[in-house]
């Protein structure tokens, strides 16, 4: 019998795939949120096919970062933030979960207006009140619902971005272009072309996204107790880098794969009608509907609520695992409600932030690129942090990153430095 089978650091190997999934997948595909989504629209209606191999230059990137964020919680027991805290310098944290907060919200305020949008496209009625509902809704599933459920609604979620892959079906597709942009990049001078390729980026490769998934391993083993933090049971380190590494690639391709059809669908419909400025999810839904018919429309619609759904819990949890680490809080989903008061309060207190930003005059497009910049600025030097960490046995033990990851690693926080730096750049010079 396969060893591995009976590993409690990696569970029963019958529904291998299955059972292993989890945290990455969740991860990855709660990075096609619906501010995700208008983004990969917009380079899709503006560029044609020509921003697809972002999608292949990044996926190597994200995964190993993602991998690592995964690693650092499997193998100390802590979240990013706990262990920045514990090793880092205090206002090094604090200046990081300030802006942590900050950029979640505002992510969160223009997932849930997307959302109600796309609602009213389909059923008509006011869309403010179908915001207020989503974000009611998503507050009382992380606080009220069991942690092992809760993730089980979440795997769920993610069938909802199949709803690109139907969008596809339904459109004409020029897969021989589609094949030369990912394959063969091309590059120019245009402003607005560097703009795209460091959206796309900032949207790929999120702060966010890293305290999720660090996170979520530290709750899976709070909810398996058979597993050890790694740096205490270095016999449990290859079995349980096996599953973070297939469920985190997994994951990430998935994520990536429905970028690049969202992508290929605005490239194929709007960009080939001569569509090329979209500004937010329901206007790419309803642009869709005159050139791809109203069953296109209706998925594009519907993933963007399932997306929403799923995103939604994880940009406000990972603000309250941040924020919670930082001011040394009892966190965690598997706790109830009067158990961890602080860490709820601030996953309701984000969501009910970002509900209100819709009922301000802010406008939405501008909010989000500010949620970029700030994202992209964010998310330096965490990765720094985190690369720093991978490589300190006082804080991994025998569980260090090896070498030629931790050199992707670095390869990444330089790609995501220079897409900074090109946005403060651009805000600059104008």
């Amino acid at each position: 019998m396969d060893k591995t089978s009976k590993n409690p650091a990696v569970g029963q190997s019958k529904p291998r795939l299955l059972g292993v999934l989890g945290p990455g997948l969740i991860t990855g595909a709660s990075d096609d949120d619906p501010s995700g989504i208008a983004t990969y629209s917009q380079a899709g209606a503006q560029f044609g096919f020509a921003l697809t191999w972002t999608m292949l230059f990044s996926y190597p990137l994200m995964s190993v970062v993602q991998e690592i964020s995964a690693r650092i919680g499997r193998t100390t027991g802590r979240g990013i933030a706990g262990n920045m805290l514990k090793y880092y310098p205090n206002w090094l944290l604090q200046s990081v979960v300030v802006l942590l907060l900050i950029a979640n919200t505002i992510n969160i305020g223009a997932d849930l207006g997307a959302m109600g949008d796309a609602l009213k496209l389909i059923i008509g009625g006011p869309s403010l009140i179908y915001v207020v509902a989503f974000g009611a809704l998503s507050v009382i599933l992380q606080v009220f619902l069991m942690y092992t459920r809760y993730v089980s609604v979440l795997k769920w979620l993610t069938l909802s971005l199949f709803a690109y892959f139907g969008t596809v079906l339904f459109v004409s597709v020029p897969w021989a272009e589609v094949a030369r942009g990912m394959l063969i990049p091309k590059f120019t001078a245009d402003a607005n072309f560097w703009t795209s390729v460091v959206a796309i980026l900032g949207t790929t490769i999120s702060p966010y996204l890293f305290f999720w998934q660090a996170s979520q391993e530290v709750e899976d083993q709070k909810a398996k107790p058979e597993r050890t933090p790694l740096k205490h049971a270095p016999e449990q380190t290859e079995s349980a880098v096996q599953r973070i590494r297939l469920d985190t690639y997994v994951g990430m391709a998935f994520s990536n794969i429905v970028a690049l059809a969202i992508m290929i669908t605005a490239g194929a419909t709007l960009h080939a009608h001569g569509v090329t400025d979209i500004q937010s999810t329901s206007q790419a839904a309803e642009a869709l509907k005159p050139v791809a018919g109203n069953f296109a429309f209706a998925i594009f619609a519907i993933g963007v609520i399932g997306t929403g759904l799923l995103a939604i819990p994880v940009l406000a949890g990972s603000a309250g695992y941040a924020l919670g680490e930082a001011r040394k809080w009892p966190v965690g989903l598997d706790r109830k409600p009067l158990e961890a008061k602080a860490f709820y309060a601030t996953i309701a207190v984000a969501t009910v932030f970002g509900a209100c930003l819709n009922l301000t005059p802010i406008n939405p497009i501008k909010a989000l690129f500010w949620s970029a910049v700030v994202n992209g600025v964010v998310a330096v030097p965490v990765m720094a942090v985190m690369m720093a960490m991978t490589a300190r046995p006082d804080i991994m033990g025998k569980a260090t990153v090896p070498l030629p990851l931790r050199v992707i690693g670095w390869v990444a926080t330089v790609v995501m430095s220079a897409a900074a730096a090109v946005m403060v750049g651009q805000i600059a010079w104008g």
